[in-house]
C-alpha cells in the first residue's frame, strides 16, 4: 500500500485530498491542529468522514492532532507514517486575518513549514516527493496576466502572501542542499463543498439565503480565477507522479518549465485559466439559490488584489490535465451541498 503524509486533513483542501487518496487505496497519515480559526465542528465532521471513507475502502488511516510548531510531534508522526509522499497543506490561511494576527502566520506558515522540512530531511531519500501549497497571492502587485510560474513574484500585498513566498524559497534551499524533490503549487481561489466558512462562497451563499447583504469590495470590480475543488485535487494527484528531477538527470524537459537550475524543485499553478468577474460569481450563486443578493459596495480591503488569473499550461504539459469546471456548474454543486449541510 502506497503511503502519504498529509498536513491539514481537517481543512478544506486537505480533507478532499485525503478522501480521494483513501478511495484509491493509499494509506494516509493526517496531521492537523484542529484550531478554532473557524468552526471546529466542521473540521471534526470532515475528519469523521475520512475515518468512514477509510473503513469503506479498507485503507490505513491515522490522524495526529498537533501543531506544526511542535517539531517533536511532527517527527513522531512521520516516523510512524513512513511516507513515500508528503503533501503539506496545513497553514494559517486568509489575507484579511493576517492584518489582525500576523504572528499566527509566522508561527504556522514559516516555523511550521521549517519543522516539516527538517523532519523530511531526517528521513533521507525515503520521501520521494515533497509537495507544498503556496498561493496565487504571491503574485502580488504583478499587473501582467495571466500569471505564469516564471513571472516575478517579489511584491506580496499581504503578510499571508509574504509567508507563503518565504516557504517557496525555503523549499528551494532544502531541495538544493538535501536533494529533496519538491513541488510548490500555487492555488487560485478554490471553492466547493466542505469549504471554509470565512471564504466568499460560503459568506455569500449564507447571506443570500438569509436575506442579509453581502460585502463586495472595490465596489464589486474584482476578478478571480475560481477553481473547483475536484479540479484542484485532480491536479495535485497527477503531480505526485511528476516529481522534479535533479539537474544531472534531466532530458529536454517541457516548454515553460519552472524547474530550478540547481535543485529538484519547481512551482506549478493550479487554476481554471479563466478570469471571472466577482459579480458573475455572485450571479451564479443567485441562480443556484433562486434569490437575489443585497449588495453592499465597499472600498478595497488592505492587502487584497483586484484580480487573479492563472496560466495553467505547465500543469497541462506535465500531467495532460487542466482544470475545466465551469463556474456556474461548480457553484450549483457547492450551493446544493451548502443547503444540505446547513439545512436551509
Amino acid at each position: 500500500m502506497a503511503r502519504a503524509f498529509i498536513t491539514g486533513t481537517a481543512g478544506f483542501i486537505g480533507f478532499h485530498l485525503a478522501r480521494s487518496m483513501l478511495r484509491e487505496g493509499w494509506g494516509v497519515h493526517g496531521f492537523d491542529a484542529v484550531t478554532d480559526y473557524y468552526d471546529v465542528a466542521l473540521k471534526r465532521r470532515r475528519l469523521a468522514l475520512l475515518a468512514e471513507e477509510a473503513e469503506r475502502a479498507g485503507a490505513r488511516h491515522v490522524e495526529t492532532e498537533a501543531r506544526l510548531e511542535d517539531s517533536g510531534a511532527l517527527d513522531r508522526a512521520l516516523d510512524a507514517a513512513r511516507p513515500e509522499v508528503v503533501v503539506h497543506l496545513a497553514a494559517q490561511a486568509g489575507v484579511r486575518y493576517s492584518l489582525a494576527n500576523p504572528r499566527a502566520y509566522l508561527d504556522a506558515n514559516v516555523t511550521g513549514t521549517f519543522n516539516l522540512m527538517e523532519a523530511v530531511r531526517r528521513r533521507g531519500d525515503e520521501v520521494r516527493h515533497l509537495m507544498m501549497a503556496s498561493t496565487s497571492s504571491v503574485y502580488g502587485a504583478n499587473a501582467e496576466m495571466p500569471y505564469g510560474e516564471n513571472d516575478k513574484a517579489d511584491t506580496p500585498m499581504s503578510f499571508y502572501a509574504a509567508t507563503k513566498k518565504a516557504t517557496e524559497a525555503m523549499g528551494h534551499a532544502y531541495a538544493h542542499l538535501h536533494a529533496i524533490p519538491t513541488t510548490m503549487f500555487r492555488f487560485f481561489t478554490v471553492y466547493g463543498p466542505w469549504g471554509r466558512p470565512d471564504m466568499a462562497p460560503d459568506l455569500f451563499a449564507g447571506a443570500i439565503l438569509a436575506g442579509r447583504p453581502i460585502n463586495l469590495y472595490n465596489h464589486g470590480r474584482m476578478f478571480r480565477d475560481f477553481t473547483y475543488i475536484d479540479d484542484l485535487i485532480r491536479g495535485i494527484r497527477l503531480l505526485i507522479d511528476a516529481a522534479p528531477p535533479p539537474p544531472a538527470a534531466r532530458g529536454a524537459g517541457v516548454a515553460g518549465d519552472s524547474l530550478s537550475p540547481v535543485a529538484p524543485w519547481r512551482v506549478v499553478n493550479i487554476g481554471n485559466s479563466e478570469r471571472v468577474a466577482l459579480l458573475d460569481f455572485v450571479a451564479a450563486i443567485e441562480a443556484a439559490t433562486g434569490r437575489a443578493a443585497i449588495r453592499n459596495l465597499m472600498e478595497m480591503q488592505p492587502g487584497d488584489v483586484p484580480a487573479t488569473w492563472a496560466d495553467a499550461g505547465l500543469l497541462g504539459r506535465l500531467t495532460g490535465y487542466r482544470p475545466q469546471t465551469d463556474v456556474r456548474e461548480g457553484v450549483a454543486r457547492f450551493v446544493t451541498w451548502y443547503r444540505d449541510y446547513h439545512g436551509c
